[in-house]
Order: structure tokens, then sequence, then C-alpha cells
């Protein structure tokens, strides 16, 4: 969808003037909504978004992209998911979360939200190392 494209929301009382959303908006609503969801370990970014993070500047918009139009909306959601999740659940998840936020949200019906998982984040190893007795271990192999 062209960035400069409008999407016109119809309301029933079109006196006092028309609704416009930037095809952006639509974008961070369902970037937010899919990262909401537990399991998603973040979502999927070009070099521009990991670059713009970095410098502090948090992008909703990342992973998501839009196309069709109003009557035919499609949402393509890019994600990195924990491991150890079910994949089919949590992508329906996602499925349903994009689609009732930008329903709630703006009037419009999305007809599909596909889900690309991009990889798996794995657990992080929480290691403890005691600061009064780092070499600790280290004595006692060497002593065996």
């Amino acid at each position: 969808m062209a960035e400069n494209s409008k999407i016109i929301l119809s309301s029933e009382d079109q006196s006092l003037g028309t609704i416009e959303l930037a095809p952006r908006v639509l974008e961070i609503i369902a970037g937010i909504a899919a990262s909401e969801i537990d399991g998603v370990s973040k979502m999927y970014g070009s070099l521009a978004n990991n670059v713009s993070e970095l410098l502090g500047r948090s992008d909703h918009r990342r992973g998501v992209k839009l196309s069709g139009n109003n009557d035919d909306l499609i949402i393509d959601v890019d994600v990195y998911i924990n491991y150890g999740v079910s994949v089919p659940t949590l992508a329906a998840q996602i499925q349903a979360r994009v689609k009732q936020q930008v329903a709630l949200m703006t009037d419009l019906t999305v007809g599909e939200v596909n889900v690309h998982i991009k990889g798996i984040v794995p657990p992080k190893n929480d290691q403890t190392v005691d600061p009064d007795n780092m070499f600790d271990d280290n004595a006692e192999a060497g002593d065996k």
C-alpha cells in the first residue's frame, strides 16, 4: 500500500466531514497488538528499524506490512518467537488480536492476517557468579 495513500473510514454521519487514516496508523496498531502477545519475543525489522531503535526511536510499525484497500485489508506480521511456544497457537493468537484491535480502533474489517515466523529466540542462560569467590570453581577443578 502506498505510503501517501489514505484510508477513508465510513461513518453514518458524514455531515461533519471525512475521517482519513494513514496506512502507518494501521501498521502501528497491528504492531503493538502483535508484540503484546505472550510468546512473541520481538518484531522483525529492517536494518533501518534496528538503527532507529539503537538511537532510541521506537518504531511500532516494525515487522508489519499493509496491503490491499479499504474493502480487503491484508496485514503481514513478521515476528521472532520465544523457544518452547506452540507456533500454531501463537500464530492464531496474533491473527485474532490484530484483527480485533484494528476493528475496535478503526471499524475496518481485516481480510487476512498473515503471520511470518522469522526466527526463534532461545532462552537466556542465567549464570550466577559470586563476585567474592569468582575463581572457586576453577580452584576445585584444578585440585581434582
